[in-house]
């Protein structure tokens, strides 16, 4: 087992391609007691080596993870969705500059190295239709374009975003759309598909 200081660390990270951690990876990693791993990434913190996202969990300065990664593991379970996945898919033109995820917990929002991460809630029966992606050499998890359109749907549904005339319904599929769309047992979000499909149509 090696010991715990900088040089083996940033080792052990490369080898197992540790982008973000916790106290808990530490004391497994480096068989050390959970204060000492706590007390290691306090120093290296005020050091600037390593960099705190929020309470438990760390990243590396020098070696930053990409933006879907962290949006992943601030708040888990989630998967990017939303705008950020409209974007990501090239459903919608525009680009965003906050990263926008779904999850069965809580509302939360996170400003974390000068972005914003939100989670929005969902009930746990339409917590699916995601997928892993490589992005940056990292597998992210990430709406199918589908999924990502029913979800932004739902929310406009609610009230709780405008809709985006320039979203583009007609390149994605609409029989797996309505198998999203039946995860959610949501009457408002079904007549909104409809009217969606109507209108792109017209």
């Amino acid at each position: 087992m090696s010991k715990l200081n900088w040089r083996n660390f940033e080792e052990v990270a490369a080898e197992k391609g540790l982008k973000i951690f916790s106290p808990r990876d530490i004391s497994l990693f480096f068989d050390v007691s959970p204060r000492a791993a706590r007390g290691f990434l306090g120093y290296n913190t005020k050091r600037g080596f390593i960099i705190k996202l929020k309470r438990g969990i760390y990243t590396l300065k020098k070696n930053l993870p990409p933006d879907f990664l962290i949006a992943n593991k601030l708040y888990e379970p989630s998967y990017v969705s939303l705008s950020t996945a409209l974007s990501f898919h090239q459903l919608i033109p525009e680009t965003v500059y906050s990263i926008t995820s779904v999850t069965p917990k809580p509302t939360r929002e996170f400003e974390v190295l000068g972005r914003t991460f939100s989670y929005n809630r969902i009930k746990k029966e339409a917590f699916a239709g995601y997928e892993p992606r490589e992005i940056s050499g990292e597998t992210v998890l990430v709406a199918t374009p589908e999924k990502a359109v029913v979800d932004f749907l739902y929310f406009v549904s609610l009230g709780k975003r405008s809709y985006n005339d320039r979203l583009k319904i007609k390149q994605v599929d609409r029989e797996k759309l309505g198998k999203m769309v039946e995860l959610f047992e949501n009457q408002r979000l079904s007549e909104l598909l409809g009217k969606v499909f109507e209108n792109s149509d017209a």
